[in-house]
């Protein structure tokens, strides 16, 4: 929109931006009025000024006894820059209506009462007109004209000129979206209309627009968007681009933090948290981790940083390591991750796993798993996960004890089918914090079902010194069973029932024995007696190993019903619990005898 030229005058000059006292005088016109808009002077004609402004006309009107009235607008919207298009448009001066100035038009014409109580096609109207017609229907021009009123506030918001263009903004984007979700639109091959999600969705093009936008105004065209309906991936993927944007320009640190220059950053987290959608997986689960990592170091609201805790609990089926190895930015004498927030996640994602709220839009049945159903899945995932995640950071000499067992203790028993990884983690922190007393090791040791060890995981911990001792018999018991199980499944003729038998008494014994009532004094006192026959155990079980191994060959070559009584007499020789239930058993055989010079001979 141009406006009409009604005088031939030039141009008027611009005003100088370090605020010097610059004039605006027409050639071969008389000045009798001087405008000063921050420190700018206007030196004009009082009569085309009069003659289209309200507001000039009634200062004017108080200052008749003076030739030259000195008139200073104080506060006018826009500077001298919106005024200098008043006054052009007052003389007649030919300037164009666009999206980047019509926002100071409409201010400086309410400023100044350029309305049509004055002048018929006032300043006031014409901007009014460019702002309904052309702007209001077009998507850019509005988050133009929205960047614009950022410097115009809080006018621009009480002329309506921010919600007119939000309301615009969120109707065009719904409008634009619903139309793409109808091209994809497609038939299957059983007939039936569905969507097809393989295809890019061309009505979000308006989610780079939105990025210039500053916060508050942005909070304001979500929301609306949010109101009129626009899919929740759409909105997730705004506020990803908007967040990237903005907490990328400078690197976060604490001392900026200390010092208060980042609380734009600060601000930008918790309205981009308050701001997602309630829907799951929408949001990348790493770009919830890299908003986590910013909620700490700005040192956002309790409510923020746990409302991301919360969303990543919903999701940590698909977290990585990375992901869980949040730096601590504590004082120096913490620990190197902040282990405190990764418990608390652990605990969300525990209690979702016992609700009813973590099933909602997720099938009940995997394709691929009948009988599992995903939280099962999911729960097996994180225990992997926290098992690495503790073999991560029990290098870390400040890791305490208690931070360690509640990081391992967050997740329900039935989460590990594998104490694998435990026994692991639990084994790398026994060599990186050695001084540990006995009742610590025994109390770490409790975290481990031994009998969930794989035969290369039992293998190794029945020769792991830094276990606790009553840890390695149990081990070994364990190892013991399995051993005699598999050694009897080999042979399904033969009767199982003394075998089964035997493993309830022995483990009713040593569960009693090995009970966390038991009092470490009583066993230190039977520290050495119990060494001595641990040697003796290991002796038997590498002989009843290769004893299996040479039966297996023989078996294979014949199957003998004499080569099988021998063997279950052998079997009876090679108990090696036979002397380990009593102080007062009979003296040991020639092999014990053997055994005990051995390990005389190693200490």
């Amino acid at each position: 929109m141009v406006m009409d030229k009604h005088h031939s005058h030039l141009p008027l000059p611009k005003c100088s931006r370090q605020h010097r006292y610059s004039e605006w005088v027409f050639r071969d016109v008389p000045s009798d009025i001087s405008i000063v808009v921050d420190g700018g002077i206007f030196s004009l004609h009082k009569f085309p000024l009069v003659s289209r402004s309200g507001r000039i006309r009634k200062l004017i009107a108080g200052q008749r006894d003076s030739d030259i009235s000195r008139i200073e607008l104080l506060s006018l919207p826009g500077g001298p820059e919106s005024f200098e298009l008043a006054a052009k448009f007052c003389y007649g001066v030919n300037f164009e209506i666009t999206a980047a100035n019509v926002a100071q038009l409409c201010c400086v014409s309410d400023y100044l009462e350029m309305t049509e109580e004055y002048s018929k096609n006032n300043l006031g109207s014409r901007a009014e007109e460019y702002l309904e017609v052309v702007v209001s229907k077009n998507l850019e021009m509005c988050v133009e004209v929205l960047k614009q009123c950022e410097n115009l506030l809080p006018l621009a918001d009480e002329l309506k000129i921010v919600t007119r263009c939000i309301d615009a903004i969120a109707s065009k984007a719904c409008v634009e979206q619903i139309a793409s979700s109808f091209s994809r639109l497609e038939y299957s091959s059983s007939g039936r209309l569905h969507m097809n999600r393989q295809a890019k969705c061309e009505g979000d093009w308006w989610i780079e627009d939105l990025s210039v936008l500053r916060i508050d105004l942005y909070q304001r065209v979500i929301t609306a968007m949010k109101c009129r309906g626009v899919r929740p991936e759409s909105i997730a993927a705004s506020l990803v681009n908007y967040a990237q944007k903005e907490l990328t320009k400078r690197s976060i640190s604490k001392v900026d933090v200390i010092s208060g220059s980042n609380a734009h950053e600060k601000v930008v987290v918790e309205t981009i948290v308050s701001l997602m959608p309630v829907e799951k997986l929408v949001v990348p689960i790493t770009i919830l981790f890299g908003l986590l990592r910013s909620a700490v170091i700005l040192d956002c609201t309790v409510a923020c940083r746990f409302d991301l805790e919360r969303r990543i609990g919903s999701e940590l089926d698909i977290a990585t390591l990375d992901d869980l190895l949040i730096p601590s930015f504590c004082n120096a004498g913490d620990t190197l991750f902040d282990v405190e927030t990764v418990h608390r996640i652990l605990v969300n994602f525990s209690q979702l796993e016992d609700s009813d709220e973590d099933m909602e839009d997720v099938p009940v049945f995997e394709s691929d798993s009948p009988t599992n159903s995903p939280s099962q899945t999911a729960l097996f995932k994180v225990a992997k996960l926290v098992d690495n995640y503790l073999a991560e950071i029990a290098p870390d000499a400040n890791l305490k004890l208690n931070k360690f067992i509640a990081i391992a203790e967050s997740l329900p028993a039935h989460a590990r089918t594998i104490h694998d990884g435990l026994y692991r983690a639990i084994d790398v922190y026994l060599k990186a914090h050695q001084g540990l007393s006995d009742a610590d090791r025994s109390k770490l040791c409790k975290l481990i079902d031994f009998q969930k060890l794989t035969q290369e995981a039992g293998a190794h911990a029945a020769q792991n010194e830094r276990l606790p001792l009553q840890s390695i018999v149990q081990v070994l018991y364990f190892e013991q069973i399995r051993l005699g199980n598999a050694l009897f499944c080999s042979y399904p003729d033969d009767d199982h029932k003394p075998m089964h038998q035997s493993w309830r008494i022995n483990s009713g014994a040593l569960s009693a024995a090995m009970s966390p009532r038991d009092n470490y004094a009583s066993l230190r006192r039977e520290n050495r007696e119990l060494k001595l026959e641990l040697a003796r155990m290991r002796m038997r079980l590498n002989d009843l190993e290769k004893d299996h191994v040479c039966m297996k060959k023989n078996m294979e070559k014949s199957n003998s019903r004499r080569f099988m009584n021998s063997f279950t007499k052998t079997i009876g020789k090679l108990n090696i619990f036979r002397h380990s239930s009593s102080r007062e058993s009979s003296s040991p055989s020639k092999r014990s005898q053997v055994t005990d010079s051995k390990l005389t001979e190693r200490t």
